[in-house]
């Protein structure tokens, strides 16, 4: 792939020290963006708005939310539980849209990429909190990108699980010898996604070689949705 794609473009990445964070800020600098990393935690509901406001000028928002996934059985889940994983993951998304999207209407040009998760894709025990969350903004995806396309527009979304990151699978799992068991038992790819396999495919969406593709959701996990 060419490494000039996303030559002089604005790329907003939300909260980049967590999940993909660091990863995409790298790789999209390596494709010519103007990287715009933010750090903000984005829970308090005025802080999208600001941290979209900071970044003045934005060609692609890059929607980069998480936090560790809770492993509650369903008849353990409390209210708390719930309502934190939706304040951090999902409640967010549409602030940080609503936030953007004047902009990318005005000049009839614009992307948006949510980093989600595959575990909205395929059930999990003991992640209906998690996987709710996920599935809440996959969903929002599918209905927004279609909604802005006819400006436009593309909000597409990556579906991904077992990529290498540090929020999800940090060192002391992948020596895990069990986990590694998991993943040639789980896995058909047999080891995690590379952090930079999935940034490279991130920076192609958000490229105009990806002008195709409205309210999409790509999993990226080495084949482990695909049944």
């Amino acid at each position: 792939m060419p490494n000039n794609i996303l030559e002089g473009k604005r790329v907003l990445i939300t909260e980049a020290d967590v999940f993909m964070g660091a990863m995409f800020c790298e790789v999209f600098a390596e494709h010519g963006a103007i990287v715009v990393a933010s750090t903000i935690p984005l829970v308090d509901p005025r802080a999208p708005s600001a941290v979209v406001a900071a970044a003045g000028h934005i060609d692609v928002l890059v929607a980069n939310l998480a936090v560790p996934a809770p492993t509650t059985a369903a008849v353990d889940v409390t209210d708390c539980e719930w309502r934190d994983a939706f304040a951090a993951m999902v409640d967010p998304l549409p602030r940080l849209v609503r936030a953007v999207l004047p902009q990318m209407i005005a000049r009839r040009s614009g992307k948006i990429l949510v980093i989600g998760s595959a575990s909205a894709l395929r059930g999990m025990k003991r992640t209906s909190t998690y996987s709710a969350a996920r599935g809440a903004q996959l969903a929002y995806v599918q209905a927004i990108g279609v909604e802005v396309a006819a400006h436009n527009i593309q909000v597409n979304a990556i579906a991904q699980n077992f990529v290498d990151n540090p929020t999800y699978f940090p060192a002391q799992v992948q020596a895990n010898p069990r986990f590694q068991e998991r993943l040639r038992r789980e896995v058909p790819l047999g080891r995690l996604v590379a952090a930079r396999e999935d940034a490279e495919f991130a920076a192609y969406l958000c490229s105009t070689h990806a002008d195709c593709f409205v309210g999409q959701v790509f999993p990226v996990c080495g084949g482990w949705a695909v049944r």
